[in-house]
């Protein structure tokens, strides 16, 4: 019996034994912590996982720019629908920029169709005065005339009315004739420049014809009975004398005096005036060379003195169209380049406004 009980006292485990054993048994918390935490992590679960949320990301980034850009474009429209629809600057600045040059064209068109028809109104009238004063010279003699015998009479007749004026006062019938000649040639030179016959400059054309009457007219007269004053001969050299002395000494005072009143008429300053003279001198005087020298072989060697400036006056038609056109070349390319100098100056100035 002893025995038997030691026997089941070895192989029956004790209470306390059996009770430590069946804790070892339960699961430790503590060791499964650390086993889930230190343990090596599954790869192909973590690319599962960064897979998963960089798509995430992706959709959502997406989703937020389709809901961005429409909101964008939205307010967009609703800047241009503003523009349009409550007036801005730029729209108000297009608009009346636009309005402003379809009304600048139809002024400009308007001005230029009343400048033409004044034009046409003072040809007309000086014409039909001018042709009526020749071809009713013998309008107190017509009494039982023909045409034939009035058509015939008639330079014949208006000829002795001028020998009759150049007695009576010579040097005033000296001065209409010059008036006319160089409002004649100025309006030849505007023409040879490109203009429409009726769209010529009446201030222009007046300055010119007045600086030929009051000047040309008066002057030419003293000049020529000056010069016969001064070579009194009639050898053979005579004329080449009076010839050299009149493209030399005259025609640079005359050449002078055209240019410099000329300027003052269109209120030009004296400095500037002068300094074109200067620019304009030498091709002037060599300009006249070409023409003169041939004309006065027969202005000293043919025509008497009283009757000398009637030839150059007709000559003058072509000469003042040279004057005309140095004197008015030179003032309108200054008047440009002081335009296009103000453009450039305005530009400038406002460049720095707009940066």
């Amino acid at each position: 019996m002893a025995t038997l009980n030691i026997i089941a006292a070895h192989k029956l485990p004790s209470p306390a034994s059996s009770s430590f054993a069946a804790q070892s048994q339960k699961p430790n918390f503590l060791s499964l912590f650390c086993t889930q935490t230190f343990s090596k992590p599954d790869p192909s679960r973590l690319l599962g996982f960064s897979t998963r949320r960089k798509r995430n990301s992706t959709v959502g980034s997406v989703t937020e720019d389709r809901e961005v850009v429409p909101l964008k474009e939205k307010h967009a429209e609703d800047q241009d629908s503003s523009l349009l629809v409550n007036g801005s600057e730029e729209f108000e600045a297009v608009s009346s920029s636009s309005a402003y040059s379809e009304g600048r064209g139809e002024g400009d068109d308007l001005d230029k169709l009343t400048s033409r028809a004044i034009n046409a109104l003072i040809v007309l009238g000086f014409g039909t005065f001018a042709v009526s004063k020749l071809l009713t010279i013998d309008h107190d003699y017509w009494h039982g005339w023909t045409l034939y015998e009035i058509l015939r009479y008639v330079p014949e007749h208006n000829w002795i009315a001028y020998e009759q004026a150049l007695k009576a006062n010579p040097v005033l019938a000296k001065m209409m004739i010059s008036g006319v000649v160089y409002t004649l040639g100025d309006w030849i030179a505007q023409c040879y420049e490109g203009k429409p016959l009726l769209e010529f400059d009446r201030k222009r054309m007046f300055r010119s014809g007045l600086v030929g009457f009051t000047f040309h007219g008066s002057l030419s007269h003293y000049y020529y009975q000056f010069c016969e004053a001064l070579f009194p001969l009639e050898d053979w050299w005579v004329v080449p004398a009076k010839i050299a002395f009149d493209q030399t000494v005259w025609a640079a005072i005359w050449n002078s005096i055209y240019f410099v009143v000329l300027g003052f008429l269109r209120l030009e300053s004296p400095t500037k005036i002068f300094d074109e003279l200067k620019a304009t001198f030498r091709p002037m005087l060599t300009a006249g060379w070409k023409l003169w020298p041939f004309a006065h072989l027969v202005t000293y060697g043919l025509i008497p003195v009283e009757q000398r400036l009637l030839w150059v006056d007709c000559v003058e038609l072509i000469w003042v169209t040279i004057l005309s056109t140095y004197s008015n070349e030179k003032s309108e390319s200054s008047i440009s380049e002081a335009s296009s100098g103000a453009d450039s100056a305005s530009s400038s100035s406002s460049s720095p406004k707009q940066d």
